[in-house]
């Protein structure tokens, strides 16, 4: 006789699913919901962890002569008269540094755009702007204490 034949399971034709298949679904439905978990705990760790810390730095600035200005900078900007920007050995071009006088306490804020200086003592070259805002054109070299704000 031309009957069908049972559901079989091991197919996935009919049937229900056997223990173990259950079993094995709700495990890896498990271990993806853990994962997502963990995911949103790491992304979501405090601030204070995530922001970056403000470094703070004491020695000498010099500032660029006119010698240098029309000259492209490292980062390909052309240095100007007047600029409030600055080169600095290792931050990256963009950064935000609040530069101190520590001679007359007058500050100002510069952006990173090139780099040096190139003498060992100093921390930072100063373009014009920033360094007659600090007043140091005549001495030509001060001390001054930097601190990264971005």
């Amino acid at each position: 006789m031309g009957g069908s034949n049972p559901p079989d399971s091991a197919s996935g034709e009919g049937g229900a699913r056997s223990g173990s298949d259950r079993f094995n679904a709700a495990r890896s439905v498990t271990a993806v919901l853990i994962r997502l978990l963990l995911l949103m705990l790491l992304s979501t760790a405090p601030l204070a962890a995530q922001s970056r810390l403000i470094q703070v730095v004491n020695g000498q600035a010099s500032w660029y002569g006119p010698g240098f200005y029309g000259r492209r900078t490292a980062s390909g900007e052309t240095l100007r008269r007047g600029t409030f920007t600055a080169a600095h050995r290792t931050l990256p071009f963009g950064t935000l540094v609040r530069v101190t006088n520590l001679s007359n306490g007058r500050s100002v804020v510069v952006r990173i755009n090139d780099r040096g200086p190139h003498r060992r003592h100093r921390v930072i070259d100063l373009a014009h702007g920033a360094a007659s805002e600090l007043r140091m054109m005549q001495a030509g070299e001060v001390p001054v204490r930097l601190e990264v704000i971005e």
